[in-house]
């Protein structure tokens, strides 16, 4: 769940260190890489079954996620040694401990994993020191901390940017349980509850919860009844972020995690000063459809955000400029009539969007003029239904990215058997990007994806799931897509080495 980032080589100052166990005193000798436990086979099962707490994260040291990382992780695991609950950090380099990368199921980097009492579960926070801190000591202590007295309220306020307090006398009302069960369950924020009355001699907020905050209207009370759990984490998602938030590496976990599927992206540069041009502006069109729809702003002038503007199939010179978008719709796009930035062509897009009655965007090239001049003819959106539909004709389709290694290492392959049926009128080898083409009927999640469309009326598509080899998808193709006939032996394997599209969201 989505980097591509070019980060600088962390320097890492490495110490060996004799680390005591938390609770079984074994004392175990392992690594210490600026505080960070450096855990190998050898050393790991000894480290979390005397550990209570111990998180640990299984990272490639090529991965440019890891890079990031690596310097919020190690100043997290400084703070948390000094705590009383004694939560450890390690790493494991999975690409040297494979056994234990495949013992825990890792199929990404950087993966999180956290130990209580030897027990995994795994890690849903965010990438900041700050929010590694707040979830690990979350998952370490009371799901909401018991608040005593007025300097308890206000010392659990301060310093954070969102915090949640629950007002209960009777802790075992339904709403006080709901409460209880809401704070196991969203990470994201600290909880707190106050359920003697009697220290709170001014107490504003009874049988409720509050959302504080840092930014904005500072406080905001759930005064609606506390019966419906998704109501209430929408409630907490929608105030805990600005009316207009910024990407970047710290929020987009918050932003593309949350229950409110719908955005509205605006591609600004800051060199231009195009954030303190048209943010106020924009503003208090975000406020009023809050609840509906995520404001949020992109610096364009970023290198590592150029694959989402590549994503919309746009060019620097466009911004400023704004799209919309609903991730539940596996992506789907929309683009306004007129991309000129003001708070009413805002509104009037935002208020289009929300109501249906803006039309799906879809990328598409301009079709060459010698798209069909070679073995292997190149569609775009423009002419891929008259080709691949074509009821005279057997049409095999590679979708693929320009940047996917795995297209790569096919590519010649693809064009001997483009060259193979080069001379048979009723079968068409064609290749289509499917980075900048996009088809309302077919959505693309892999690549490379080969699709077979056999001729006649209504085809039924098969997608190719054999071997990629010569012989392989020959044989496939002459069969008339008969999945038996190709040799799939290794098929799981093939599917894991696919390399999903990429998106938005998975800029994380």
């Amino acid at each position: 769940m989505f980097v591509h980032a070019a980060f600088a080589a962390l320097l890492l100052v490495q110490s060996t260190i004799a680390d005591a166990g938390v609770d079984a005193g074994e004392q175990v000798a392992v690594e210490s890489d600026e505080g960070v436990l450096v855990l190998t086979k050898d050393n790991f099962d000894s480290i979390v079954s005397s550990s209570s707490y111990l998180l640990v994260k299984f990272y490639a040291p090529w991965c440019g996620h890891c890079k990031q990382l690596a310097p919020e992780y190690a100043n997290a695991a400084q703070h948390l040694s000094e705590s009383e609950l004694k939560i450890k950090l390690g790493k494991v380099d999975a690409t040297i401990e494979s056994e234990l990368a495949e013992k825990f199921g890792i199929r990404g980097y950087p993966t999180l994993k956290f130990f209580k009492n030897g027990k995994p579960i795994d890690y849903s926070g965010g990438r900041t020191k700050d929010d590694i801190i707040q979830w690990v000591l979350k998952k370490s202590g009371p799901a909401a901390v018991p608040l005593h007295s007025e300097e308890d309220v206000s010392a659990f306020i301060e310093g954070k940017v969102v915090s949640i307090i629950g007002y209960f006398e009777n802790v075992d009302s339904n709403a006080a349980k709901l409460f209880a069960e809401l704070a196991d369950s969203v990470d994201d924020h600290p909880f707190g509850l106050v359920s003697d009355y009697s220290k709170f001699p001014n107490l504003e907020h009874k049988e409720k919860f509050v959302l504080y905050k840092n930014f904005d209207e500072k406080k905001v009370p759930y005064d609606s009844e506390i019966t419906n759990l998704e109501e209430i984490k929408t409630f907490i998602f929608v105030h805990s972020l600005p009316p207009v938030i910024e990407f970047n590496q710290g929020t987009a976990q918050k932003i593309f995690g949350g229950q409110i599927k719908s955005h509205l992206l605006l591609f600004l540069s800051k060199k231009e000063g195009h954030f303190e041009k048209f943010v106020d502006d924009i503003k208090p069109v975000a406020i009023d459809f809050r609840g509906k729809i995520v404001f949020v702003t992109i610096n364009a002038d970023e290198e590592e955000h150029q694959r989402i503007l590549e994503f919309f199939g746009m060019k620097k010179d466009e911004v400023p400029s704004m799209r919309a978008i609903k991730l539940e719709d596996d992506m789907t796009k929309f683009k306004p009539e007129s991309p000129e930035i003001t708070g009413d062509n805002v509104r009037k897009f935002v208020s289009d969007f929300v109501e249906g009655k803006v039309k799906q965007h879809l990328l598409s090239e301009e079709l060459p003029e010698d798209w069909n001049k070679t073995p292997v003819w190149t569609l775009t959106a423009k002419n891929f239904d008259s080709v691949a539909l074509d009821p005279s004709k057997n049409v095999l389709v590679e979708f693929y990215a320009p940047w996917c290694g795995h297209c790569k290492q096919l590519a010649p392959i693809f064009d001997k058997v483009g060259e193979h049926f080069a001379n048979q009128d009723d079968i068409v080898i064609a290749k289509m990007d499917a980075t900048v083409n996009e088809l309302e009927h077919t959505k693309i999640s892999s690549f490379p994806t080969l699709t077979y469309y056999p001729k006649g009326e209504n085809p039924k598509a098969i997608e190719y799931n054999g071997d990629r080899t010569l012989e392989a998808i020959i044989k496939f193709i002459e069969s008339g897509g008969n999945q038996e006939t190709t040799s799939s032996s290794s098929s799981s394997v093939e599917e894991d080495e696919e390399e999903p599209q990429e998106k938005p969201k998975d800029e994380l």
